[in-house]
C-alpha cells in the first residue's frame, strides 16, 4: 500500500506539529501513516482517542463492548448526555471524526478475549491499554508480547494513576512487574470506591503522548519505568524497573517452552 502524503488543508491543520524540530513534516507523515489501537472507550480511552484524532493518526481502532451510561459522564469526556444507551465505540467514532474527518476510525463493539485479541492487535503499530480490569490488562500484555506489538499500560484508582510503555523483547513487560491478576474480590473497583473525574484525563494524555513519541521516534519513552502520580498531593514520580528474566510471559524460557 502506498504511503499517504499531507494535503494542503492538513498542512494548515498540523502546522504546530510541523514547526517542531523534533517532529516536523516527516514526523507528521509517520503519524498519518500509522495505525493505533485503543482498548477501552471510557475514562482513559476518551482523552487518548480525542488527542490521537487531533494529532492526525491515520487509522485509529477502538474496542469496547459497553454502552454509555449516565454514571460515565463525570469522567468519560468523549461521551455526551445524548449518547446514553448507545455503544461507546459509536459515540467515540462520532466525536473523533468531528474533530478530524480525515482520519480512519475502526470500531470493535466487542469485549476482547483470547479468541479475538491476537487477530485484532496484529493489525496495529501501537496498542494503548485503557481498560478498567486486571484480567484484560494481563490479556493485553500477553497478546502484545506474542504479536510483538509495543503498547502503553495505564491504570487509575481514586486519585492515582500509573503508566508504563512496553517494547516486546526490549523492556520489562506488565507481567515482569505484576506477576498475575489479584483475586477479583480483593481489589475494589472505581464503581465501589470512586474516582476523581480529572484523573483519567491526566493519565490518558500521557498515554497518547507516549504513542505519538513512539510513532515519530521522538524523545524518551517510559520503558523500564513505572510513572505514577497521586493527584491528592500532586506527587509525581518514576520508578525504575528491570526486565524479569524469569517472567512467564516475555522470558526466553517461557517462549521456548
Amino acid at each position: 500500500m502506498s504511503k499517504k502524503e499531507l494535503k494542503n488543508q492538513e498542512i494548515k491543520r498540523y502546522e504546530k506539529h510541523l514547526i517542531l524540530d523534533e517532529l516536523g513534516y516527516s514526523g507528521q507523515l509517520k503519524l498519518l501513516n500509522s495505525k493505533i489501537l485503543i482498548i477501552g472507550a471510557g475514562g482513559l480511552g476518551s482523552p487518548v482517542a480525542l488527542y490521537l484524532a487531533s494529532a492526525g493518526i491515520g487509522t485509529i481502532g477502538i474496542a469496547d463492548g459497553d454502552n454509555v451510561d449516565l454514571s460515565n459522564l463525570q469522567r468519560q469526556i468523549m461521551h455526551f448526555t445524548k449518547d446514553i444507551g448507545t455503544p461507546k465505540v459509536n459515540s467515540a467514532k462520532e466525536k473523533m471524526k468531528a474533530i478530524n474527518p480525515n482520519i480512519n476510525v475502526i470500531t470493535y463493539n466487542i469485549y476482547l478475549d483470547k479468541s479475538n485479541i491476537i487477530d485484532i492487535v496484529s493489525k496495529y503499530d501501537f496498542i494503548i491499554d485503557c481498560c478498567d480490569n486486571f484480567a484484560t490488562k494481563f490479556l493485553i500484555n500477553e497478546a502484545c508480547i506474542l504479536a510483538n506489538k509495543p503498547f502503553s499500560h495505564g491504570g487509575i484508582f481514586k486519585f492515582v494513576g500509573q503508566t508504563m510503555t512496553i517494547l516486546p523483547k526490549k523492556s520489562a513487560c506488565y507481567a515482569c512487574i505484576f506477576d498475575s491478576p489479584p483475586p477479583k474480590e480483593s481489589i475494589p473497583s472505581c464503581s465501589t470506591s470512586g474516582i476523581l473525574g480529572t484523573i483519567p484525563g491526566i493519565l490518558g494524555t500521557i498515554q497518547a503522548t507516549e504513542a505519538i513519541k513512539y510513532i515519530t521516534n521522538c524523545g524518551q519513552l517510559l520503558t523500564n519505568q513505572l510513572f505514577t502520580f497521586d493527584a491528592l498531593n500532586m506527587d509525581f514520580r518514576k520508578i525504575s524497573l528491570e526486565k524479569n528474566t524469569h517472567c512467564k510471559i516475555c522470558s526466553s524460557q517461557f517462549k521456548n517452552s
